[in-house]
């Protein structure tokens, strides 16, 4: 028999209780680290108001919000939570994660106020710096970049957490499988409600049937469209994502969403993983819900004192610099208008075309380019006009005076542009799809103290013929009268998109987030 010294495993497991050991003391001291950070921020944040005796009710809201100076609606949003909580929570410290190390907080809080005319106080709120939000950027992952993106966040998630532990956190940009990471902190260091409010889902049914129809698109390649056995391939990889993505979701103590089209999407999702898991596991506390929808935030205070009469000739267009705003759609729609109206080419009746948009990247400036490229080849120079990141101000001249307020984002998830369009008199030109057609453009019935008929709120359309055939019409066929009475209309619609029923839908959301407890105890998975 080998003595103990001579044993074969012995060294094996010398070296297994150090490393054991070794894991061990890592684990604490990050612990540590995280307690230390944590004590050090909220006394510093206390100390800067003069409350050193009111730091142990202290509680810090992290918001993953990898790109919050972006300036567009998820931005509204998240700036939106923020104010309100720092209105109503003196004792909660807002974290925002993010990756926008080019800017200092001041310039960050100044763009929000000139863009969104929000004032956020520079007090209790902290930014913790991101290194690595390269991870979500699609340029990042050319292939599988629904998955690459995903398993980039839960990088950049770990990164975060590892500068900042919250107490509660908030995903407010859609990165769903961030919540597995938060669901594992919660079960072996501290309890962590995690909530999230979702702009548009990262793969909807919409998607599966585009690639199973073999249908062209934004999301479906023409080479993968008009192969059969690459369509099989994506359905597959797109099915299995869905499944993955809709069990991310169940680790959110609560959801909310931005439109009733997302959360028909959400719904389809969960109900689709929970049809699957049922076959294969006893579910349990899992349970399904209709996600409650909460309309992204609309400030009308600047836009309905507008008039309504005397707008110029413009067709305006609001939507950051991204390919799924289809810019080249909207060029193309006004040169077939303009070769079926020559007229509306130059002199006192010349239409012109007005993009106004954000460019968050170096990618988004080569869009803005190629757009330009377009314009060129169509001999449009002098119809149309490149507004890009343009201050609040700028905006609100553009919308006081244009005619027409125009958007071609298929499957658009809500359209904060669409509501400011019909709040400021514009007329709506949007596609037949997502919000716009389900919440927004919708046909309005005025109160009875109104002088208004009840009727449309704007136009649909799908390809640019429509949309250059809708033009016609509100340009040469609609009387003015008619046309007046589609802005009253859409003005008084929009009034259910204001920030004080976004404040509303918060408060609910954040009620039932706060009052969970932050201990170890098992969580109820609900959407």
């Amino acid at each position: 028999m080998n003595s103990m010294g001579t044993h074969p495993f012995y060294p094996h497991l010398i070296v297994l209780g150090f490393t054991l050991g070794a894991a061990a003391f890592r684990w604490r001291a990050w612990r540590r680290r995280v307690h230390d950070k944590r004590k050090a921020l909220i006394q510093r944040h206390a100390e800067a108001v003069d409350e050193k005796s009111a730091t142990a009710n202290k509680r810090i809201v992290g918001f993953f919000h990898p790109y919050c100076n972006a300036g567009g609606g998820g931005e509204v949003v998240l700036w939106t939570a923020v104010a309100y909580l720092q209105r109503t929570e003196p004792d909660v410290i807002c974290a925002i994660y993010t990756g926008d190390k080019d800017a200092t907080k001041d310039q960050i809080l100044a763009k929000a106020k000139a863009r969104f005319d929000i004032d956020v106080s520079p007090h209790n709120l902290e930014f913790i710096w991101l290194n690595n939000r390269k991870q979500v950027d699609a340029a990042t992952w050319p292939r599988f970049t629904l998955i690459g993106q995903s398993i980039g966040s839960v990088v950049l998630a770990l990164e975060a957490v590892d500068a900042l532990v919250p107490d509660i956190y908030i995903d407010t940009m859609g990165y769903a499988f961030t919540f597995n990471l938060i669901a594992g902190l919660s079960r072996i260091f501290t309890r962590i409600p995690a909530g999230a409010y979702i702009h548009y889902p990262t793969i909807s049914t919409d998607m599966l049937e585009r690639v199973k129809s073999r249908k062209a698109g934004h999301t479906n390649e023409d080479a993968v469209a008009k192969s059969r056995w690459k369509s099989t391939a994506k359905l597959v990889y797109y099915h299995i994502f869905a499944l993955l993505y809709s069990f991310s979701l169940f680790q959110a103590d609560a959801v909310i969403v931005n439109s009733s089209w997302t959360g028909a999407h959400i719904d389809s999702l969960v109900a689709l993983a929970l049809s699957v898991a049922s076959k294969v596991i006893n579910l349990g506390i899992l349970e399904q819900e209709g996600v409650p929808v909460v309309y992204p935030p609309c400030d009308t205070s600047k836009l309905k004192d507008f008039p309504l009469e005397g707008r110029e000739k413009v067709v305006l267009s609001v939507a950051q610099f991204r390919p799924e705003k289809e810019h080249a759609t909207q060029v193309q729609a006004l040169h077939l208008f303009l070769e079926e109206h020559p007229q509306f080419q130059s002199g006192p009746d010349k239409l012109r075309l007005v993009l106004i948009g954000g460019c968050r990247t170096v990618e988004d400036e080569a869009r803005v380019e190629k757009v330009r490229e377009l314009v060129q080849e169509l001999h449009l120079e002098d119809n149309v006009e490149f507004v890009v990141n343009a201050p609040y101000d700028v905006l609100l001249d553009w919308l006081s005076r244009a005619s027409v307020g125009i958007s071609t984002m298929v499957d658009e998830h809500f359209g904060i542009n669409v509501v400011e369009y019909m709040a400021a008199g514009l007329i709506p030109l949007v596609h037949a799809s997502g919000g716009p057609l389900k919440d927004i453009v919708t046909p309005f019935t005025p109160p009875d103290s109104s002088s208004i008929e009840p009727g449309l709120t704007g136009f649909h359309a799908t390809t640019t013929e429509t949309y250059a055939s809708m033009l016609d019409n509100i340009f040469v066929q609609l009387p003015d009268s008619e046309l007046l009475a589609i802005r009253g209309r859409a003005r008084l619609s929009a009034e259910r998109f204001s920030r004080a029923q976004f404040e509303e839908g918060w408060a609910a959301f954040w009620k039932r987030l706060s009052w969970l407890p932050q201990d170890h105890s098992p969580r109820r998975r609900r959407c």
